[in-house]
């Protein structure tokens, strides 16, 4: 058996160790204090991986893979048997991921649900997982044969997981990956790590044999570890376009998943309901304190109704509370660190000194920025040409359609968008040329849903998640004929 993995004395620094088969070990390098992102004080230690235990872990997940236990029906059975702990121990995974991320607990209870949304949907797709008959009787001569393809899975996947969704996206690679067959090592985010520790060992508990699933951690040097062993033979990675250009560049002809950065943009056409529209934008513009990739973080208003749109958000985002995301009604809790709060109200002043109108929020207490609406943003503004990660959304005001969708396809970015009209040639139309993953319609372009094929075009990567979609991904086709 597996050694237990204690996490819920959140006050008593718990060590996050290292899932080597099915044993929690320390680590062999230095180790760094992890810290509770809103009174920025200590509450565990990140061990760091060495290259000889990632090593062992490529050698373990590599031999789990050729052995070939379970069957179909078996991963179904612990990717639900996960979804059922998960259910059953919110409040320790909430006691373990509120600190560790600083979301509110309304955004940890979220997580949580979608998490179970996203293990069932895998559970479901692993037990129907399966190839196609070919038609080969239709080609000429080839009357006497039958042809078939197999789904089969790759091997070892390397996942590497941010911190914005230390459940949900860890889930999202390591779910997909083990309901087609394969093995994973896994290299969570250094700031939230105790969290997937905590579901990892949900998959040990929910009978998921050893080496089928195994955790390391550390920098950029231990992810270039387990990419230079050619055994890994899937990457699936979540983070920063400029990680990703690196780990890209190490894959060679490797297959690679990359969910890269964004600025993500909603339009209100003049026409939009915005009793329904404006809700939204600010429940997907300042949940997990803007640090979502498809974050609203600028929205586009047309002009007739700019006046208008601006009134009603200053009044509501003013309202919004802010602080302790254990306080009962928070909205926006802290920032994943006090460096990147400092950054983003240094981008709120900058833009300010450039013109824009700050109409709620601006300010900075700790790591915990409030949340804010900047009104007549620019593309040379900081706040207008780069992803913010933060709680701060931009108005800018546009003539007609065709305006916004070159402003959204200017940027290098096209992970997602959102739409809100009742004209459905506007919708179509936007549909079509707009150079993004996803376009939701009276939805904002943060309106996911876990069963979707998410992911990105241009520099926001390539790519889908989704377990139905990662599965295909994960794994390749094999053609099966037979000459009777």
């Amino acid at each position: 058996m597996y050694h237990s993995f204690e996490t819920s004395q959140v006050g008593a620094l718990p060590v996050c160790g290292m899932l080597l088969g099915d044993k929690w070990v320390p680590g062999e390098g230095a180790s760094a204090e992890i810290l509770d992102k809103y009174r920025l004080t200590p509450i565990g230690q990140l061990p760091a991986s060495s290259p000889a235990q990632i090593e062992r872990m490529i050698t373990l997940a590599h031999t789990a893979f050729e052995g070939d236990r379970l069957t179909p029906y078996d991963r179904g059975q612990i990717l639900d048997g996960v979804a059922r702990r998960l259910e059953e121990r919110q409040s320790e995974f909430i006691a373990v991921m509120q600190p560790e991320t600083g979301f509110t607990t309304a955004d940890c209870r979220n997580e949580i649900s979608r998490t179970v949304q996203t293990l069932r949907l895998a559970a479901e797709e692993a037990r129907r997982f399966a190839g196609e008959v070919l038609p080969i009787a239709g080609a000429p001569g080839q009357g006497r044969r039958t042809a078939f393809t197999l789904r089969v899975p790759l091997g070892v996947v390397l996942a590497v997981t941010p911190f914005n969704a230390p459940l949900n996206t860890v889930t999202h690679k390591l779910a997909p990956a083990l309901a087609a067959g394969n093995t994973v090592i896994l290299k969570p985010a250094g700031q939230t790590p105790r969290t997937a520790c905590l579901l990892a060992n949900c998959f040990l508990e929910a009978g998921l044999p050893a080496g089928y699933l195994q955790v390391f951690h550390g920098g950029g040097q231990a992810v270039k570890a387990a990419m230079a062993d050619e055994r890994v033979r899937y990457i699936a990675f979540t983070g920063s376009t400029e990680v990703g250009r690196i780990i890209q560049g190490q894959a060679g002809l490797r297959r690679t998943q990359m969910e890269l950065g964004s600025i993500a943009f909603t339009v209100l056409a003049d026409d939009a309901d915005l009793s329904v529209a404006l809700p939204k934008v600010i429940g997907a513009g300042y949940r997990k304190a803007g640090q979502v990739c498809t974050s609203v973080q600028i929205l586009l208003v047309h002009e007739r109704i700019k006046a208008q749109v601006e009134e009603t958000m200053a009044q509501a985002v003013a309202s919004l509370k802010h602080g302790d995301p254990a306080g009962e009604g928070c909205v926006t809790g802290p920032m994943i660190a006090l460096a990147e709060a400092e950054r983003v109200e240094n981008w709120i002043n900058e833009a300010r000194a450039s013109g824009a109108r700050v109409l709620a929020g601006g300010q900075r207490e700790g790591a915990v920025v409030a949340p804010t609406l900047v009104a007549d943003i620019a593309p040379t503004m900081k706040v207008g040409c780069r992803e913010i990660f933060g709680p701060v959304i931009g108005i800018e005001g546009y003539r007609d359609l065709d305006d916004a969708i070159t402003r959204i396809n200017a940027t290098p970015y096209g992970l997602a968008s959102g739409l809100f009209t009742n004209r459905l040639d506007s919708a179509f139309s936007a549909a079509r040329k707009l150079r993004v993953g996803g376009v939701h319609v009276n939805e904002t372009s943060s309106s996911r849903v876990d069963l979707m094929p998410y992911g990105g075009s241009k520099d926001s990567g390539f790519g889908r998640e989704g377990p139905h979609y990662a599965m295909r991904e994960m794994s390749e086709e094999r053609v099966v004929s037979f000459t009777i």
